[in-house]
């Protein structure tokens, strides 16, 4: 029978949250992409998964800024 230590699992209830806001960073910045007619973003959102750090960094920088009237 396979022994593991439970000092090795200590990180497992971070995973949870961080899945978590993963998805939700994901669909929010691949909603955004898609809404700016930015595909290149929405492909590289949807593909790649850094973990929430690609979406964050579209969200935040490089999404197209509404015109105020």
């Amino acid at each position: 029978m396979w022994y593991y230590p439970h000092y090795l699992f200590w990180w497992f209830p971070l995973l949870i949250p961080l899945v978590v806001i993963d998805l939700i960073l994901k669909v929010v910045g691949g909603w955004k992409a898609a809404r700016n007619n930015q595909p290149f973003w929405f492909v590289a959102i949807l593909i790649i998964n850094t973990a929430g750090i690609l979406p964050l960094v579209y969200i935040l920088f490089f999404q197209y800024k509404a015109k105020h009237k």
